[in-house]
């Protein structure tokens, strides 16, 4: 099988933020995705080109479109939202944005009828009907298809300071479940999902996927639902580590970080680096110490095992890509991420407004819908 990757501009960006639908009394999720797309799309158009259906019908997603900057990402996520507004305000339906709600029941919520979803939920069944949950996914350019998997492999060193950063997913079915993301762990048992694997060679990729449709796992390359993966058809690296984020603030910030770090590797492929990797089964410990400890995990560095608090190592790598940063003109959205780590990562405030109020999680709904609204209170 033959897999085409169409270059991109190098280091442009793009994002897709997937947000729940709530009652604004309850705090409930609200299953009226549906009703939204159809009032928020363009008259004689299929769908608006930016507002999305999902799996599930409390949620929808806003995309931006191909963006030079992350200031220019973040105005066209705004101009979705306040469409989105416009429609959900006057049903009495507000907007969150984490890894998962906080206790809204999974068997409750309804599928949206389309025959990939229906295909999807006969396969998967008891685990993919359980997949309540909400991420930003991050596309970067590329300027070179051969670039893409050692780009990849790269990332994958820094997925667990990503999965840090972002982790909002500590309730589920009303409970504590003891990690910073508890979406982390749940998404990764679908089939293709989780981790990627890491290929020497383009053509390695190749004979996976063509292994996947000729034993019948998937159908479209899309369906390889991997943390990192290659986007061929847009030709970038698609970052999807990431809980939901409940900012604009916040989605920026990672936003920048993610098109930093690939535009990084990017130039030093061109000078002829090898870029550093880590074993998988590094890899793989580390996205479970980042799930379970958020900003308090201790990350594995390299093959020899060195080992560091993850905010340590992002306060030097935010002082390493200051300079890409300043090139990609998003050096203000970069230092977002210390705005992360001084006022917490969501788990860390969806806990402290759950303490503040006696354990209710509703509030802890209110206070996302709030940030939604109104930013990170400081």
């Amino acid at each position: 099988m033959r897999i085409d990757f169409t270059p991109s501009r190098r280091s442009t960006i793009g994002a897709e933020w997937e947000l729940a639908l709530v009652d604004r009394r309850s705090g409930e999720l609200s299953s009226v995705a549906e009703r939204i797309l159809d009032q928020v799309r363009p008259d004689g158009a299929a769908e608006h080109p930016k507002i999305k259906q999902e799996l599930l019908l409390n949620t929808i997603e806003v995309i931006s479109g191909v963006c030079t900057t992350v200031a220019e990402l973040k105005a066209d996520l705004t101009e979705s939202l306040d469409v989105v507004h416009k429609v959900t305000d006057p049903l009495g339906v507000e907007l969150f944005s984490a890894g998962t709600h906080p206790f809204s029941n999974w068997y409750q919520q309804k599928v949206t009828d389309k025959e990939r979803y229906a295909k999807l939920i006969d396969r998967t069944q008891w685990w993919g009907r359980q997949m309540l949950i909400y991420g930003v996914h991050v596309h970067v350019g590329l300027d070179h298809r051969d670039k893409a998997l050692p780009v990849l492999d790269a990332m994958l060193n820094y997925a667990p300071h990503l999965q840090a950063l972002s982790a909002s997913s500590p309730y589920w079915g009303a409970e504590d479940t003891g990690y910073a993301s508890n979406r982390a762990l749940m998404f990764q048992q679908l089939p293709t999902a989780g981790l990627p694997f890491q290929f020497a060679e383009w053509s390695e990729l190749e004979r996976y996927v063509a292994d996947m449709f000729t034993t019948g796992v998937i159908d479209h390359f899309s369906e390889i639902r991997w943390d990192i993966r290659p986007a061929p058809h847009f030709g970038t690296i698609e970052m999807r580590v990431c809980d939901g984020l409940p900012t604009l603030e916040e989605v920026g910030a990672i936003s920048a970080l993610t098109q930093c770090l690939v535009e990084d590797f990017s130039t030093r492929l061109d000078n002829g680096e090898r870029l550093p990797t880590l074993p998988p089964w590094h890899v793989q410990e580390n996205k479970w110490r980042a799930a379970r400890y958020g900003i308090d995990a201790i990350v594995i560095l390299d093959a020899a095992g060195r080992e560091r608090l993850v905010t340590d190592d992002i306060a030097d790598l935010l002082d390493r890509l200051e300079p890409v940063a300043r090139r990609l003109d998003c050096a203000a959205e970069l230092r977002d991420v210390e705005t992360i780590l001084a006022c917490g990562p969501s788990y860390l405030r969806q806990r402290a407004v759950a303490k503040q109020y006696n354990g209710s999680l509703k509030a802890v709904v209110a206070s996302l819908v709030a940030e939604m609204r109104d930013g990170i209170a400081r």
